[in-house]
């Protein structure tokens, strides 16, 4: 099965939860690109030779990797880690992962603000574009193990919302949601 993305219902709720609307809807892979939101299936089993990862990181320029895992017993700071990762926020470059092992959800802002939740599983690799409203959570496993790539040394910056009149978002929001949508 690919990748399954869905818009969210607006419960408070444990943010580990699926939070999906009833009926579910969901969102494609096409309306994903549209908001700058691109996705790879790979073999995690086999990321330290693996040609197209190899290949992608070629292309794409990415060459810082590092892999962080994310479980209480792992990560020092976890559940205040874990809060911080979830608060909607920013970045000034792409936000590039790889899910190496375990599972984990990415939600992004469409056009109109609605959460869309992405259901990342072992073998997803991510680009979220600069300036995109996002957030980052765990789902109810509590456990993953992903590559963070980056073009160049990394920048852990994160801008909360509201950041609107940051050249960066100001940038994306001016290429994907006017640009793209008048192309579809």
């Amino acid at each position: 099965m690919g990748l399954e993305a869905w818009y969210m219902d607006g419960s408070d709720e444990d943010q580990r939860k699926p939070h999906r609307l009833n009926p579910n809807q969901s969102v494609s892979l096409d309306e994903l690109r549209k908001l700058g939101v691109f996705h790879w299936k790979l073999n995690a089993d086999t990321h330290e030779t693996d040609p197209e990862l190899k290949k992608i990181r070629k292309e794409q320029g990415y060459s810082y990797m590092d892999i962080i895992t994310i479980a209480r017993d792992k990560l020092p700071n976890y559940e205040e880690k874990l809060k911080m990762f979830y608060e909607e926020h920013l970045h000034l470059d792409d936000e590039i992962r790889y899910i190496l092992d375990g599972q984990a959800y990415f939600d992004v802002r469409d056009k109109e603000d609605r959460w869309i939740r992405i259901a990342m599983k072992k073998g997803d690799l991510i680009t979220l574009p600069a300036g995109i409203y996002h957030r980052f959570t765990l789902d109810e496993t509590n456990y993953t193990k992903a590559m963070r790539l980056f073009v160049g040394e990394p920048v852990w910056k994160a801008y909360n919302r509201p950041a609107d009149d940051s050249d960066i978002r100001q940038k994306y929001t001016s290429f994907f949601l006017t640009v793209i949508q008048r192309t579809n």
